[in-house]
């Protein structure tokens, strides 16, 4: 291996292998990604995603970056808050995803401020300074190169930019850190099995969140990376955390 192994799920692999696997996790998952997003947090996605638009700031006339953005429900967000004055880049590095995201914005009649890019978040093609803020949720613990990641979306912000980073994290109390892990462990990858046919991919998914720094951890990264003012709130307990930072 060139480069130090990266962590996939509970396994350790070359970091070149890693884009190409989580790739194959959300291209076998495309079609049903929102119906499980749904089942496997009871809704609660939707609350946590309102609550990082609402933190963003983000205003009619404004330029928002979505990295990462899946099916696009943060873009959906955005688009509509900054209106027909404003424009929202929609970037994912799985093509299924980005498709899948781009019919479902057709769909709810949004797509004409918004961009889709295929593009992969530790080297985003763009013009540096060019944004009002930069998101990714639920996206940053299957990068590679996580601190390249962090510093990638600092360059895209103008001065005083936000980034606001919606991820899983981990439950600030031990019993629901157990209770957690009972849940994931035993429902999520069999839910995956009925629902989407792929019980290893929403395994990998389940250990991927484990292997993801904590709080305090990832908030270091962000100033390392470039960020200043850095700060985060645990969402339900700490299951769900949203950091938020600027460059200056």
């Amino acid at each position: 291996m060139g480069e130090k192994a990266t962590h996939f799920g509970f396994s350790e692999v070359d970091p070149a292998d890693k884009a190409e696997r989580v790739g194959q996790v959300f291209e076998s998952v495309a079609d049903r990604y929102d119906l499980m997003n749904d089942l496997m947090s009871l809704g609660a996605h939707r609350l946590w995603k309102d609550f990082a638009l609402a933190r963003s700031c983000v205003r009619a006339g404004h330029r928002v970056l979505d990295v990462a953005a899946g099916s696009g429900d943060m873009t959906a967000r955005f688009a509509q808050r900054v209106g027909d004055a404003g424009q929202v880049v929609m970037t994912d590095v799985n093509p299924a995803m980005l498709e899948q995201g781009r019919k479902r914005l057709i769909d709810k009649g949004i797509g004409s401020n918004v961009e889709f890019l295929l593009a992969d978040a530790e080297a985003l093609p763009l013009m540096p300074g060019g944004f009002d803020c930069v998101c990714i949720a639920f996206g940053l613990r299957n990068v590679t190169r996580i601190p390249k990641a962090l510093e990638s979306m600092a360059q895209m912000l103008r001065p005083g930019g936000r980034v606001v980073i919606l991820e899983f994290s981990h439950p600030v109390s031990e019993w629901l850190s157990r209770a957690y892990d009972l849940f994931s462990f035993s429902v999520i990858p069999p839910l995956g099995r009925i629902v989407t046919g792929d019980e290893a991919s929403y395994r990998y998914l389940v250990e991927s969140i484990r292997r993801h720094p904590d709080q305090n951890r990832l908030s270091q990264m962000m100033r390392e990376s470039g960020f200043e003012d850095v700060s985060y709130h645990n969402l339900n307990g700490g299951i769900v955390a949203l950091h938020l930072g600027f460059r200056y």
